[in-house]
């Protein structure tokens, strides 16, 4: 028995250099996770809302490079999961314009964000959009169309996204009662909230931020700026020979987030032991430096030659859009952007890109001019083959149109006026010309 397939989705805004504390808390666990059975994960960088918070673009060039070569140091499989720019697929920012469309003023009115932006103004007695950007105010619509346009199951996020999430589905939801003719074309996302990830603590004890600036490095600065981190980490003034309390102190904190459990056990018997906070440091430098120094090693290497990490990301964004195209088709489809009935399929297309325009066969759904509902099929080329009877019922219609996606219709036989009737249960779904049935039977077996 196959074990079904679950999408996750994470971004990471390109906005610093990666520290300890994003490794512990976000990179390490989102790679396990992306290596278990039944998970089709998807890792971007968030770019465009990089735009949002930087106006550097020598940063976000920077750290575009930083991050990614951050992952891939880290172990993350690029082939076995989607690693790709979110600027590098076209269809998201349209895929968001098309979110704007149906998402609600008073909704955005309501996003944390905004919100504490404009409660700031007002206790400063400014205006209480002084400084608010559309970016800034539409920032979850935005991350509605990173989740839906790749449909994903599952995203994990902390608890001040949680709000995001809950926008995204009722934004998803809109736009499904509004154009799905009922079906969805969106799945509704779920939060997933990791508590057992580590959040570990800064030099001073407080989490590890750049904020507080209480950070200790990842890569940057090599082993020397590890160790000279790690110096400054805040302990008690308890002396050599006397006990610590190790669940009190920070450098134990770290000492198990790098650690097995017996490691971690025999560290804690040494500190009750009497082990003093010098040693204690140098033992921490050492067990972290053992899973960090290989990756960073990779990492200088890709940052070295960043070409390495632009074919990984571009190579990745190709693989994004083999999804991202058919289903932005679809959904212009179903908002009645669609080509003129009978038209030809546009045959600009060529290499990579005509490949991804071309996808597969597939059967669209829409509300037509009247009200009612019908289906169109498409080949593997874009072009469409069929244009189904209209229907007041779009269960109906969806149900009967699945149908002929699964019968053998290698036995039909045209009519006295040349067409075929696809019927089935006395309800005619489409008449097709003759010379058209091979290009219809050949694109409902890949439906």
């Amino acid at each position: 028995m196959s074990t079904p397939v679950t999408r996750v989705l994470t971004g990471i805004t390109p906005s610093g250099t990666p520290h300890l504390g994003n490794y512990a808390g976000a990179i390490r666990p989102a790679i396990q996770a992306s290596a278990q059975p039944g998970v089709d994960a998807f890792f971007f960088l968030a770019d465009y809302h990089a735009l949002i918070k930087c106006d550097d673009p020598a940063r976000i060039a920077r750290s575009r490079l930083e991050i990614a070569a951050t992952w891939i140091a880290a172990g993350l499989d690029t082939e076995r999961t989607t690693f790709y720019r979110q600027s590098d697929v076209p269809e998201i920012p349209e895929l968001c314009w098309m979110l704007n469309c149906v998402t609600a003023k008073g909704l955005m009115n309501r996003a944390h964000a905004y919100k504490a932006s404009v409660d700031a103004n007002v206790a400063k007695g400014v205006e209480p959009d002084d400084g608010v950007t559309m970016g800034l105010f539409s920032y979850p619509v935005l991350m509605a169309a990173d989740i839906l346009m790749f449909n994903a199951h599952r995203v994990p996020v902390g608890r001040d996204q949680i709000q995001h999430l809950e926008m995204a589905r009722d934004i998803a939801q809109r736009f499904n009662h509004l154009y799905g003719g009922g079906e969805d074309l969106f799945v509704l996302p779920e939060v997933q909230i990791d508590e057992a990830v580590a959040t570990l603590p800064g030099l001073d004890g407080r989490k590890m931020s750049k904020s507080y600036d209480n950070t200790i490095p990842l890569f940057e600065g090599g082993a020397k700026a590890l160790k000279a981190a790690v110096a400054r980490i805040v302990t008690d003034s308890r002396l050599p020979g006397e006990p610590k309390d190790a669940e009190g102190s920070h450098l134990y904190t770290l000492y198990q987030a790098f650690a097995t459990p017996a490691q971690a056990a025999d560290f804690r018997a040494a500190l009750e032991g009497g082990l003093g906070w010098g040693e204690a440091k140098q033992a921490l430098c050492e067990r972290i430096e053992a899973q960090i120094g290989p990756m960073r090693a990779r990492y200088a290497e890709l940052m070295a030659h960043p070409q390495r990490i632009e074919d990984i990301l571009q190579a990745g964004a190709a693989k994004a859009r083999r999804i991202a195209t058919p289903m932005m088709a679809r959904l212009r489809e179903a908002v009645g952007l669609r080509m003129v009935a009978g038209a030809a399929a546009p045959h600009a297309a060529s290499g990579a890109a005509g490949a991804a325009r071309a996808g597969r066969a597939r059967i669209v759904s829409f509300r037509d001019e009247d009200g009612r509902f019908r289906q169109r099929l498409f080949g593997a080329d874009g072009a469409e083959l069929l244009l189904s009877e209209p229907f007041g019922d779009p269960k109906v219609l969806n149900s009967l149109g699945r149908s002929f996606a699964e019968r053998d219709l290698s036995g039909l036989a045209p009519g006295a006026d040349g067409h075929v009737e696809l019927e089935a249960d006395g309800l005619r779904w489409a008449r097709v010309p003759a010379d058209r049935l091979a290009a219809v039977l050949e694109a409902l077996a890949q439906v």
